[in-house]
């Protein structure tokens, strides 16, 4: 039996866009597709039912694509937490583009919506409780009040739409807009890399203005100095930071492994792109640009940690010649004691 061919939506390289005024000339890796497989019948039911592409970016050849990506609402279906059943997740494939996007800016936007779309918004917090415990002191029993710390899940899915509901915008426009367009450059080639160095990537919070802040759990910084987007740092268009994790693994255990993978990948090759983890275990997933003032203030670029390497060394010998010089002192007016006790007697 002969079977047709099978049709497909023929995908379309990006157009070249005018892109000379973003200065960070970063390498994008080329992805070639794989040919349609005409001798297999084709599935009208997948076709109808296969989700919308989401548009990526090209900025260094127009005729280059990005990898398809699975769709984020199967992966973002599947994030529960740990004290409720976990649905396994699909494979993460890699983002198909299918339509032509002649605005770089545009299309950058579209490639970060897609991550952040796909990455489950749960968190584990710590939540204080104050219960009445029986205790025995000096052979009597009795009844105080103490405070235990325990780790719970959270879900914070809702935070991201409530604020931007607020603020009148869309989702994409508050959440992935309201971010510095040099950082998101910088964001979208390390996040890119990382994909194609066989990680899955997901953003799980980007912008955030002051409300957004302020019903933030966990450890966050205050409500309007967050480099998220707080009304210090310039506000909305002007987020200098970002939460990423790693969306690969079926189970949260599967996930947290992949997500440290990320996170060191991210360590060592960041930098290439401009980005780093200014907080490291404090704050793992949070990621920002290294010659930001944020990143500068808790690690330091070069100029600065030598200089504080210099600094320390020379403390270390100027207590050291104190010690010396306090040491010859005291042997000396040792000597001067004994030399006088001796003429009195």
């Amino acid at each position: 039996m002969v079977t047709p061919p099978v049709v497909t939506q023929p995908v379309i390289a990006l157009a070249s866009a005018a892109i000379d005024r973003i200065e960070l000339p970063l390498p994008a890796t080329t992805v070639i597709e794989k040919a349609p497989d005409i001798t297999k019948a084709p599935d009208t039911t997948a076709v109808s039912e296969a989700p919308k592409p989401f548009v990526v970016a090209s900025l260094t050849d127009p005729s280059e694509v990005l990898p398809p990506e699975a769709p984020a609402s199967d992966v973002a279906a599947a994030a529960t937490p740990d004290t409720m059943p976990e649905s396994p997740l699909p494979a993460v494939g890699i983002l198909e583009i299918n339509e032509e996007c002649l605005v770089v800016e545009i299309c950058i936007d579209r490639y970060l919506w897609a991550l952040y779309e796909r990455a489950p918004k749960i968190d584990a917090i710590k939540v204080t409780e104050r219960r009445k415990v029986t205790i025995k002191r000096k052979g009597k029993t009795k009844i105080v009040t103490r405070t235990f710390t325990k780790r719970v899940d959270e879900d914070f899915t809702w935070k991201d739409p409530k604020a931007a509901d607020r603020a009148g915008m869309t989702m994409i426009d508050y959440v992935i807009g309201g971010m510095d367009k040099s950082f998101k450059l910088k964001l979208f080639h390390t996040l890119h890399a990382a994909e194609q160095a066989g990680l899955s990537p997901g953003i799980t919070s980007a912008f955030r203005d002051d409300y957004r802040q302020g019903i933030a759990s966990g450890l966050k910084a205050a409500t309007d100095r967050s480099y998220h987007g707080g009304s210090l740092r310039g506000g909305y268009g002007r987020g200098l930071a970002a939460d990423i994790v790693s969306v690969k693994g079926a189970t949260r255990a599967q996930r947290w492994v992949s997500t440290d993978k990320l996170w060191k990948w991210i360590d060592e090759n960041g930098k290439t792109f401009g980005i780093g983890r200014p907080y490291l275990d404090r704050d793992p997933p949070h990621v920002g640009p290294i010659d930001g003032k944020e990143y500068a203030s808790r690690r330091g670029g070069t100029k600065t940690q030598e200089a504080q390497a210099s600094i320390k060394k020379r403390d270390r010998v100027a207590a050291r010649d104190n010690h010396r010089t306090a040491k010859r002192a005291k042997t000396a007016n040792a000597k001067t004691a004994k030399l006088s006790k001796g003429r009195t007697m």
